[in-house]
């Protein structure tokens, strides 16, 4: 009886230390607690690494860029063939494992009715992705707060006017208008036709940020420490970078995260109608509408760029919805 006596002190002893060191502790900044729970969130770092590894998949799949800078012949690196490169010899290969005399493999997911490697165009097809996904987020959050911190800080009359006009942006049929959109910039070939993409896209996509910024600054700008800053004389400008911004960047990073997916989705949409990349260079939607008339006789067309699409647009979800838990102050605490 004295042993779980001396047991149940040693525990309690422990606990009180524990509890000391915790309340000890220097507290923790939003974004590094935040980081601690994303990290304990596994659906969020699952998603994480996958899009990290196609990433740099996606980058490493030759040294194009390296080779263009320094006027070097281009090289593959991850990806064992060209995205052009035709094997007449081998054309509609199912999937196979077999290696070839170099000791790579021959055609890991199969070939397309011109001896071109599916796999390797897959990798080459998320730089189109990606790139539409990321870039297209970066522009659409750059609009969206410029446009939303101004008509959220000013409040009034600019307020009614400027979210008027949003709303009459809205009203358009959005994919119809991207479609405009794409015939007016026209189709070209390389950066050029990534670019217009993410114009095209991010010109029509740039609303929702704007509204959740305007509501975060309408919401915080009444707040006391905002009206201390007006009180010592502070300058919009200030007040805009110092105070709104910084307590607003949570739901707005959230955001742009979730939005990739949908990005991602509209370039395959837009690839799959004509409208994206032009060939020979690939994308997953233009893939799709090449293996969609030959689903029967050769499915693996399909198959396998659907199933990196979709497999992306969940990490991505994953990985929003991890950093929405980990921004979200009422989770604090909790984990």
């Amino acid at each position: 009886m004295s042993e779980e006596i001396l047991a149940a002190r040693e525990r309690a002893e422990r606990r009180e230390r524990a509890a000391e060191l915790e309340f000890t502790r220097p507290p923790e900044s939003l974004w590094r607690d935040a980081w601690r729970r994303l990290l304990r969130n596994r659906a969020a770092v699952a998603g994480g690494l996958f899009v990290i590894i196609v990433l740099v998949a996606a980058i490493l799949a030759d040294n194009g860029l390296y080779a263009w800078a320094f006027g070097r012949e281009s090289q593959h690196l991850l990806a064992p063939y060209g995205y052009k490169e035709v094997d007449f010899e081998h054309t509609r290969t199912s999937p196979s494992l077999a290696r070839t005399a170099e000791g790579r493999f021959a055609h890991l997911m199969g070939t397309d009715k011109y001896g071109r490697d599916v796999f390797s165009r897959i990798i080459y097809g998320a730089r189109v992705s990606f790139a539409v996904g990321v870039f297209g987020s970066l522009v659409i959050m750059v609009f969206g707060l410029a446009y939303g911190s101004v008509s959220g800080y000013l409040g009034g009359r600019a307020d009614t006017l400027m979210m008027r006009f949003v709303d009459l942006v809205y009203a358009f049929p959005t994919l119809l208008f991207i479609i405009l959109l794409m015939v007016i910039l026209g189709s070209t070939a390389g950066l050029p036709a990534i670019r217009n993409i993410v114009l095209g896209i991010s010109l029509v996509s740039w609303m929702g940020t704007a509204r959740l910024v305007r509501g975060q600054f309408l919401s915080l700008r009444e707040k006391e420490f905002i009206e201390a800053a007006r009180m010592i004389g502070a300058a919009d400008m200030a007040i805009i970078s110092r105070h709104l911004l910084p307590n607003s960047l949570g739901p707005i990073v959230v955001s742009v995260t979730l939005g990739i997916p949908n990005l991602i989705m509209t370039e395959a949409v837009l690839s799959f109608i004509g409208l994206g990349v032009p060939p020979p260079f690939p994308s997953w939607g233009q893939m799709l509408s090449e293996g969609w008339r030959a689903i029967r006789a050769d499915p693996h067309l399909i198959f396998f760029p659907a199933l990196m699409l979709s497999l992306t647009m969940l990490a991505f979800n994953f990985l929003g919805d991890g950093l929405r838990d980990a921004l979200d102050p009422q989770m604090r605490g909790t984990s």
